[in-house]
């Protein structure tokens, strides 16, 4: 594949699967599917047959759009559902034939750090040099990566997202104030030990959020009835307007919230457990604000997989190239 010719990039997560193809710079499609992947999972558990099924028929649907786009490039990766399942490896090789392409199980520090390369790279104009912390707020963990843009960033991923976090602390509809502060709490003592690891997180200038959950908070705070990555990337979410729909959405029956303007109703059931989640990490790390990045993962492999396209040719694995990126 030449530098900048067209490539077709797979996020199997624990709630959605996300497709981005690329000519060069352009985007030709970018969209996100929930199929709850991770839905009921444990650390010692294992995928469950309907999420499977619905994550295998949207992998069908994207094969579809790849072949519509003339995509023979496709570099396909997937997250925390399929690292901790205990029965991930028929899944993979299921989703690989309905793929026609491997698929790479990436690890927590390689996930976010992939992910600081897409958010990173898409503002890089507004960023300048100093350190930055990029946020990717998942279905099953949260990546805190920290690092001057162009770096290699030190990365922290905490075993909460916003579907696992809402499966494990919330028993009622809606959660009990309890839930909440237990939930928030959780968080907290992760970010924590995200701190313990990596001090300068609490010193960065800049703070990016990516990924659904920030997205949908945002697009909650500003009424938007569709995805709009023109308005929503770049947006600074002040940590008053994040608290704000939290208050609102905390408290509302899954029957009411689904109402919210901008609130996706495939999200609605695990938005309360996401804003937890950057509540959290707004309290705990003192932030007036956040900059939401409609870029992430994905882009971040793309960035990767065009740096390093003939050493994939050849067989390299993307965690080679990703080391590799950064010691250009």
């Amino acid at each position: 594949m030449s530098e900048h010719g067209r490539i077709g990039v797979v996020d199997i997560g624990s709630n959605s699967v996300k497709l981005l193809i690329l000519d060069g710079d352009d985007t030709l499609h970018r969209d996100s599917v929930v199929t709850r992947l991770g839905l009921g999972i444990t650390d010692a558990g294992g995928l469950a047959e309907d999420s499977v099924a619905a994550t295998l028929r949207r992998l069908g649907e994207i094969r579809s759009i790849l072949d519509t786009y003339s995509i023979t490039d496709v570099r396909a990766v997937a997250t925390a559902a399929v690292r901790v399942a205990n029965n991930s490896a028929p899944f993979l090789s299921a989703a690989s034939a309905t793929l026609a392409c491997g698929i790479t199980v990436i690890d927590g520090v390689s996930e976010g750090s992939l992910a600081f390369v897409g958010a990173q790279r898409s503002l890089e104009s507004q960023l300048g040099t100093s350190p930055l912390t990029v946020i990717d707020i998942g279905g099953g963990s949260t990546e805190f990566s920290v690092g001057a843009p162009g770096s290699t960033p030190r990365v922290v991923s905490i075993p909460y997202g916003a579907r696992n976090l809402t499966e494990r602390m919330f028993e009622h509809d809606p959660p009990r104030p309890e839930e909440l502060t237990n939930a928030i709490g959780a968080v907290v003592d992760e970010i924590d030990d995200v701190v313990r690891e990596i001090p300068e997180v609490e010193h960065c200038e800049r703070f990016l959020g990516i990924a659904g959950t920030i997205a949908t908070i945002a697009m909650v705070e500003l009424g938007l009835h569709e995805f709009d990555a023109n308005t929503l990337h770049g947006m600074e979410l002040t940590k008053d307007a994040a608290e704000d729909v939290f208050r609102t959405l905390a408290t509302e029956t899954l029957a009411d919230r689904v109402h919210n303007p901008g609130l996706p109703a495939d999200r609605a059931d695990i938005i309360v457990g996401g804003c937890c989640v950057l509540v959290a990490v707004l309290r705990k790390l003192q932030l007036p604000s956040i900059t939401v990045s409609t870029a992430a993962l994905a882009d971040g492999v793309a960035v990767v997989a065009r740096h390093g396209a003939e050493r994939l040719a050849a067989g390299d694995g993307l965690a080679d190239l990703l080391r590799d990126f950064f010691r250009r």
